[in-house]
């Protein structure tokens, strides 16, 4: 649904505890970028799109997001340091700390709501301190029409206030920064943040508790498009990995790029209205529809910008996290409504930096859960400080900081949607190949997209009965032949010239995947558990 200009409505925000506000209400995303290039909180790129910088935040703070423990998370919130506890009394300290801060000041309103499908669907209302986080959420929520907008009442509320900080000393929270989840009450508060994602993060988190509890809906951390037969395709994968890009294909509409709910129904819907890409190295070659998504209404964030306004996308002097967030409708080849049937193929995106997993490869259940579960991808020199080797990375069910049961809850509830939808898996590695970083090269992207493409299209299972062979540590099903991709390139062994380094890289790296499930064991069942990989 398009921008709709500045809806009249008359609000108050007393119900919240903020007085005295002026209250700017959904207001057009011309009209917020005027205020914002005014107000010197951002600038115009040379194609008019507003660029801005997040400040201290370019990314989620996951060790500073909190759940309230109360009678509805006590005894079904996975505690731990991702879901980090905090009291009632403090919330409430925090709450009314946040609320008298914004009050008397001019604030930005928006009323939106999260789900494409009707029976999950909640209403959101953002208070922001910053007219370019309503921006933000403008464009990554769904719309309402007018009618809508009448009779809005608001199901979950969240208030961002970016130069609001907390004391850690007095406030019980590690930093000044944070963000709050409150079940009973149903809302969220953000301190100390301009990080834009947070806002969406936090939804998303709420919807992974209440999702599964409440309505028996899988929700997922994943992109997902279909083809002309109907067929949807699901892309799990952390940051780095390609799930935006992988599922932006001209060839099939784009259902979501991110947030997805799997229903009882084998439906696959949306929880957004809009996509937030990374842009590090984007270019019209490789990404051309995210590349012309780039135009006024899309939000840049933490992007370098020349004396004539061209942005460039390889500066990564702020952050390797820059991002654009734009409307869904500003991709060309959606699904509307954003809801796909017949899920027929799940894709596991890693970016290994140790060079040994198979480009692609076919899971079976035991394997699907338990990849699922550990959510592997790495980290590579200079993405982090004091970073000089590649590093394993875990993050359980492909998004960990925003997963508040259990994560074998979400695995057993994809194992049983699997089977009674006779899902294909896939593992595919979109990292290096023919050595680890700093030897190898990464793959290529028109190898990875032609082999997803053959998964999708079944051409890697009708090439002949015996097109795949066993992986010897890891177990999975590794093709022989792939059209449009050279057959040396399958074999991760092959690709290395030195068998001896390569089974010592893969034991290795085996041995991390079994030390990361450990965590796990005491709740996992054999099923799951058979998934695992060889050690030496």
């Amino acid at each position: 649904m398009n921008d709709n200009s500045n809806i009249l409505r008359k609000i108050s925000l007393d119900i919240y505890g903020i007085f005295k506000s002026k209250i700017n209400y959904n207001l057009s995303v011309s009209d917020l970028t005027k205020i914002s290039v005014s107000s010197n909180l951002g600038q115009l790129t040379n194609d008019g799109v507003l660029s801005v910088n997040t400040g201290r935040f370019t990314g989620r703070a996951p060790k500073d997001r909190y759940i309230v423990k109360d009678n509805i998370t006590e005894n079904k919130v996975w505690w731990g340091d991702i879901n980090i506890p905090i009291d009632q009394t403090s919330f409430e300290n925090l709450y009314n700390k946040i609320t008298k801060y914004l009050s008397n000041k001019e604030l930005y309103v928006r009323d939106a709501s999260a789900c494409a499908n009707s029976e999950c669907k909640i209403n959101i209302r953002t208070i922001c301190e910053i007219p370019w986080s309503d921006i933000f959420v403008h464009n990554m929520f769904l719309r309402l029409d007018r009618d809508s907008v009448e009779d809005f009442n608001p199901d979950w509320t969240v208030i961002s206030a970016p130069n609001f900080f907390a004391d850690p000393k007095y406030d019980k929270v590690k930093d000044k920064n944070f963000s709050i989840i409150n079940f009973s009450k149903q809302i969220i508060i953000i301190g100390g943040t301009g990080y834009t994602g947070e806002i969406k993060k936090g939804i998303f988190s709420v919807l992974n508790f209440t999702l599964p509890v409440y309505k028996n809906v899988l929700p997922m951390h994943c992109s997902a498009n279909t083809g002309s037969n109907g067929d949807t395709s699901i892309f799990f994968g952390l940051s780095g990995t390609g799930k935006t890009t992988l599922s932006t294909d001209s060839s099939r509409k784009l259902i979501g790029d991110d947030e997805h709910g799997w229903n009882s129904k084998n439906k696959i819907f949306n929880f957004e209205g809009g996509c937030y890409a990374k842009v590090i190295n984007l270019s019209k070659d490789k990404e051309p529809e995210i590349y012309n998504a780039i135009r006024p209404g899309a939000l840049l964030e933490n992007v370098i910008i020349d004396d004539m306004g061209a942005v460039d996308y390889s500066n990564k002097s702020i952050t390797q996290n820059t991002r654009v967030s734009y409307p869904i409708h500003f991709i060309e080849n959606i699904m509307t409504p954003s809801q796909g049937e017949n899920p027929k193929n799940i894709f596991f995106l890693t970016a290994d930096a140790f060079g040994v997993l198979p480009p692609i490869s076919k899971l079976n259940p035991a394997q699907s859960a338990y990849h699922f579960i550990s959510g592997y991808t790495s980290k590579v020199a200079g993405t982090e400080a004091g970073i000089n080797e590649p590093e394993p990375s875990f993050s359980a069910c492909f998004g960990a900081p925003f997963m508040p049961l259990h994560p074998t809850v979400y695995a057993k509830m994809l194992i049983n949607k699997m089977e009674k939808s006779n899902v294909n898996v896939w593992l595919v590695n979109t990292g290096w190949t023919g050595g680890p970083y700093g030897v190898g090269r990464r793959m290529k992207l028109k190898y990875t997209r032609g082999m997803i493409n053959a998964a999708m299209d079944g051409e890697l299972d009708r090439i002949n009965d015996n097109n795949y062979h066993i992986h010897s540590v890891f177990n999975v099903q590794q093709p022989r032949e792939c059209p449009n991709v050279p057959s040396d390139i399958l074999s991760p062994r092959k690709t290395w010239n030195n068998d001896e380094k390569y089974y010592k890289k893969a034991y290795m790296l085996s041995n991390y995947f079994i030390d990361n499930f450990e965590k796990f064991k005491e709740f996992a069942d054999k099923a799951i558990l058979d998934g695992a990989p060889n050690i030496k």
